[in-house]
């Protein structure tokens, strides 16, 4: 957006004008706001002002034009509706500005509380609030705080120093005990900390404030912990967040007064009923930031039952209007309820599924809809190990479980321990009082987080939860000493270094590590757990999800397994086949000396009698996966290693070959190993001698394996079982090489299968960018393709996945060239579009040709998708994703308008 924009552009909406399906212009909390008014609940009034005015802002460095009238405009009618004027002396008007990007980044951007107080306006609030002297001081000291530190960059913790000097020269540990002197000292204190870090007093004009504010926010959007939270929940870079400037409602007006945060459902767990935070003579801020530990929700019941009672029907109305568990943010001024925020609530893996279900059963979403709100993301986390506790293990504290899951680690008390010590391969748990924004980097370090204060909704319950982490909150048995590197439990020491584990289920934490077992959904998939038969919520959900999802995906899936157990596994796990069984791997370990021999042997009577060793191993080896996966498909790659895996290194031999020659032994094998080694090294071994061209230049290793894969399922055929074999062959470039190798592989199958009915598959894997382009001709003597996409990204942009990953790659996710690794994900822009043309034109050539991937991407949630939308028939991962590829190869069905079963 160009700051020349037209002025008749309309940048700032009034709440009655939006609604929630705005959220890309207005950001969700405005488009919240407004559905809220729109349905005559008590919604402080205001305005938003668009994403579009921060993208023109953002891109020029200077409001676009028209903005600064339209903001005039609203806020002159804003004053009008409220009979008050912004900052007035006598009786002012107040208003708070507030971020809100289309996806929720909670604390990650800024809010500015209180603005339009000055020296003079302080007075007017007070006789406002009935001469409250102590609330108008109160609230002073509040904007200076977040104005200096949101707007002015001064240091956050200086204003801490000077409120805990000024609650220590009064006694207490509690800021309420401050009375108005001491808080009107402390605005002094405070005015001078702005002074110094800014060289200007603090600004007194009501409108300055305002505009200072809202630009601000804008510049948020770019601050370096917002930009790491999207980096890691994969929101796009150039959304930007719209600003709520909306009317101060006070929760610290007195004991009839209060905040607090509401669920409609338990977002930990799924279950049904009143779940939230509530505190009283506090401002929102208070709740989020943990610095004051809560009470649950009910006890507000006693407190106001007039607002408990509204509050309960409001949040049943939001939950049927949205359909969905809302997270719900109000404050009660002297007994009136006010709704400050709504969204759709953050949950844990757990409760996606369990909710999901419940509102399938309450008629109010389908089964389709129900399978587009969970993902393969939280499956996954569903199926992490959780401890396996005995009578050795009593917990030391019990706090809040905030985002459940097993977590054993080092105790660290900073972000940047957490980021070093992970970095170091090591898990850590965060221990803090409570955690806030500039915590993030350590928060994605830490295995877990664990903190002293704060409930359910506050800064690290919300963002553990939105990450996946496991968290537990508000264990206040813990005295955490931050400078100290320790805290203190149940009379014991803990230092920074020794070893805890927190669950984030029960909330409770052990001193040690606990040792963990398989979690029930993994039980469910092993067969170990009837979904119809027990009592448990999550186990039932995830069944009837996954159900559902095979009914409607169209993707098979299969795995990726080298052995009889893993198949086993997969099988278990619901694959649907074999579609990449790496035989390199089966080389390994007793057989490597045997490869060895193979590669070096110079005279064809060496080479045949390793070959001669090899045959019946390899049979074994598949008669044992064919057994397993009877009946099924199994995709056998022919052999694929960089030699330099079964070669002894260069370096190491020349050295033993020169010690062994000064202590004057007969190293005459050694210096022939080591000439054979030098004749076959590569300084780059990944684009060297390998897979088909290994096949290829050494006579008789592929014939080897094609023949064990032959006699195999010809074995597998006699024992009254179904072999479904297809063979691949790996790095082909030109169809000159595989229609070498099919040639001599049909003769032999020819000669092995005869007469009993087993059928032999062949085709390639596309993993070289010439043979994506040229796949019409390869596919002319394949019968199949699966797609090498590990392979494929490394040569299509020209780097190892080995070296650059720990070289590089952090400088390019930070830089944004990469969003998320493209090892991760599929680059759907260039490895992806050499997918689709080879995907294209194999089928143009060959109708009915069968395509599927076998690289990690197989795996992925996102991947999945862009498979689905290229045609593939199946994809293949490892066991352990199997399920989670199946649930996205049905959300894929799903998301993309399709009804149609396989």
């Amino acid at each position: 957006m160009a700051a020349q924009e037209t002025v008749d552009h309309k940048y700032v909406y009034d709440f009655s004008e939006g609604n929630k399906d705005l959220k890309e212009l207005l950001g969700g909390k405005g488009a919240n706001l407004a559905e809220m008014t729109n349905l005559g609940l008590p919604v402080p009034p205001g305005f938003t002002i668009t994403t579009e005015a921060c993208q023109a802002y953002l891109a020029t460095g200077q409001e676009p034009d028209g903005l600064a009238g339209q903001i005039e405009a609203h806020l002159e009618a804003l004053e009008r509706a409220m009979g008050k004027r912004l900052g007035d002396p006598q009786d002012p008007l107040l208003v708070s500005v507030r971020s809100g990007a289309k996806f929720s980044m909670p604390g990650m951007m800024e809010t500015v509380l209180n603005v339009g107080l000055n020296d003079q306006s302080v007075v007017g609030l007070s006789a406002q609030a009935g001469q409250n002297d102590r609330f108008a001081w109160d609230s002073y000291r509040r904007l200076i705080q977040m104005f200096g530190k949101t707007v002015c960059e001064v240091p956050g913790d200086e204003f801490e120093h000077a409120l805990d000097e000024a609650k220590n020269a009064k006694g207490t540990h509690n800021d309420l005990d401050l009375d108005a002197d001491d808080l009107r000292g402390l605005v002094d204190a405070y005015k001078k900390i702005f002074l110094k870090h800014t060289g200007r007093e603090f600004p007194q004009q009501p409108r300055e404030q305002l505009d200072l504010a809202i630009r601000a926010v804008f510049e948020s959007w770019n601050a370096e912990r917002a930009v790491l939270y999207r980096r890691q929940e994969r929101i796009p870079a150039d959304l930007g967040t719209a600003v709520n400037v909306v009317t101060m409602v006070f929760g610290n007006l007195g004991p009839d007064s209060g905040t607090g945060v509401a669920f409609t459902r338990d977002p930990g767990s799924g279950a049904q009923g009143i779940y939230g935070d509530y505190l009283a003579n506090a401002q929102g801020e208070d709740v989020v930031a943990g610095i004051r530990n809560t009470v649950p929700l009910q006890e507000l019941e006693q407190l106001d039952k007039s607002s408990y009672d509204e509050l309960l029907g409001i949040m049943a109305r939001l939950e049927e209007h949205y359909k969905d568990l809302c997270d719900i943010e109000f404050t009660i001024e002297r007994g009136k309820l006010w709704m400050l925020q709504t969204r759709v609530g953050k949950r844990t893996a757990a409760a996606a599924f369990v909710i999901a279900g419940q509102l399938v059963d309450e008629g109010l979403i389908d089964l389709d809809e129900a399978l587009h709100r969970v993902n393969g993301a939280q499956l996954a986390q569903l199926m992490f190990p959780r401890f396996q506790l005995d009578h050795e293990f009593q917990p030391v504290a019990k706090g809040i479980g905030a985002s459940p899951g097993a977590a054993s680690g080092t105790v660290v008390f900073t972000s940047a321990r957490a980021v070093e010590l992970a970095a170091e391969g090591k898990s850590v748990i965060l221990v803090r009082r409570e955690t806030n924004p500039d915590d993030l980097n350590g928060m994605i370090a830490a295995q877990g987080i664990l903190t002293s204060r704060g409930g359910k909704t506050s800064h690290a319950a919300v963002v553990a939860r939105g990450m996946g982490k496991t968290c537990v909150s508000g264990a206040d048995e813990i005295e955490v000493n931050v400078p100290a590197k320790r805290f203190t439990v149940a009379g014991r020491t803990v230092n920074e270094g020794d070893v805890v584990s927190i669950d984030g289920t029960t909330g409770k934490v052990y001193l040690g590590e606990v040792p963990v077992m398989p979690s029930e959904v993994v039980q469910y998939f092993e067969g170990s757990l009837d979904p119809e038969h027990i009592d448990n919520a999550l186990v039932r959900a995830v069944h009837r999800i996954m159900t559902h999802a095979d009914g409607k995906r169209r993707l098979a899936v299969r795995t990726n397994a080298d052995t009889g157990a893993d198949a086993a596994r997969a099988r278990r796990f619901g694959a649907e086949g074999i579609g990449l069984c790496r035989t390199e791997h089966m080389f390994l370990g007793d057989r490597r000396e045997l490869v060895e021999r193979l590669i070096l042997a110079r005279a064809a009577d060496e080479r045949e009698a390793a070959l001669d060793a090899l045959l019946p191993l390899q049979r074994a080896d598949f008669e044992e996966i064919f057994r397993e996966m009877d009946g099924l498909p199994v995709t056998v790659r022919l052999i694929d290693p960089p030699l330099h895996e079964f070669l002894p290194p260069l370096e190491q031999l020349a050295v033993n070959v020169a010690v062994a020659q000064e202590r004057g032994e007969d190293v005459a094998k050694e210096e022939a190993l080591l000439a054979a080694v030098r004749r076959m090294h590569e300084e780059n071994p990944m684009l060297g001698l390998r897979g088909v061209r290994l096949g290829l230049v050494i006579p008789g290793l592929f014939a080897m394996q094609v023949r064990a894969i032959a006699e195999a399922a010809v074995s597998c055929a006699r024992n009254g079982g179904v072999a479904k074999p297809e063979i691949m062959v790996p790095l082909v470039g030109a169809v000159q090489e595989l229609e070498t190798v099919r040639a001599e592989a049909e003769k032999i199958i020819a000669e092995v299968v005869g007469d009993s009915g087993v059928e032999v598959l062949i085709g390639t894997m596309i993993e070289v960018p010439r043979a994506a382009l040229t796949a019409g001709q390869i596919a002319e003597a394949a019968e199949f393709f699966s797609f090498g996409t590990n392979d494929l990204t490394q040569m299509g942009w020209g780097f190892s996945r080995d070296d650059v990953e720990g070289a590089f790659f952090w400088r390019y996710l930070e830089l944004g060239i990469f969003g998320i690794s493209p090892f991760e994900s599929i680059d759907r822009d260039g490895v992806g579009r050499l997918v689709r043309i080879a995907a294209e034109e194999g089928r143009a050539a060959r109708p009915g040709l069968k395509l599927g991937i076998c690289g990690e991407h197989g795996g992925d949630p996102d991947s999945v998708h862009f498979f689905h939308e290229v045609g593939l028939d199946y994809v293949s991962c490892s066991p352990f994703r199997v399920p989670v590829a199946r649930l996205e190869a049905g959300r894929a069905v799903v998301e993309s308008g399709g009804s149609d079963s396989r």
